[in-house]
């Protein structure tokens, strides 16, 4: 079965442009379009899309509110932000309602393609070089800069092995499993069973919202 996949942008020359793009590869079918993050609630209640592609400044309903809406209606659903500026604080906002990442809306076809087969498997995608930049933004003395407030703020942090810490770091980093593993010198399934460990303790859904967690406890700070 193909990856079901719904735009949502308020401008149409840019679902069109989405449309061909993903209309070219046999995996991926798109089954709606909507302007504006109302509509984009209906049609994703309607069509049960695997992903949303959600713009994140529309009319009527921003897409910050579309996320929180369509995740809380269906969380077999994944929501994958496509945004102007990398340092937008709309998508950051969008992360934080249960988006399971970002793009640029510039960013090239293949990149897009992967990212939605990425977040269709039950994954995440963190871009080292979009992602840190934007999260970085939250690494600052109001938001935790020693492992006291760190805890404070998050209390599961408390929780994690020294392994799963250091692994923590590195998901903040933008690094896969098979980097990590890489970096680690560990096998990628031991890494993939750390990562599901953090998850849990910590009570996050995916490793979007590890990241944005690591960056706002103190975890990770800039020039890390």
């Amino acid at each position: 079965m193909p990856i079901t996949v719904l735009l949502v942008d308020d401008q149409e020359l840019m679902r069109m442009g989405l449309r061909m793009v993903l209309d070219a590869h046999e995996d991926i079918a798109v089954v709606g379009e909507a302007a504006d993050g109302a509509v984009a609630v209906r049609q994703a209640a309607a069509l049960h899309p695997d992903v949303v592609l959600m713009d994140v400044r529309m009319p009527v309903l921003d897409g910050i509110d579309a996320t929180r809406r369509i995740l809380a209606a269906d969380e077999r659903c994944r929501v994958l932000v496509m945004t102007t500026f990398d340092l937008d604080e709309h998508a950051l906002g969008a992360i934080r309602a249960g988006a399971s990442g970002f793009l640029l809306k510039d960013t090239p076809p293949e990149d897009l393609v992967s990212a939605i087969r990425v977040v269709a498997a039950g994954d995440a995608v963190v871009s080292p070089k979009v992602t840190k930049r934007l999260l970085t933004r939250l690494a600052d003395p109001g938001h935790g800069s020693d492992g006291a407030t760190a805890t404070a703020a998050a209390p599961g942090l408390g929780d994690l092995t020294d392994r799963e810490r250091q692994v923590l770091e590195l998901v903040a980093e933008g690094l896969s499993n098979g980097e990590i593993a890489a970096r680690l010198v560990l096998s990628e399934a031991t890494v993939k069973t750390h990562v599901g460990r953090i998850l849990t303790k910590l009570g996050l859904r995916d490793r979007v919202q590890a990241v944005v967690l690591a960056y706002e406890s103190g975890v990770v700070r800039p020039g890390a």
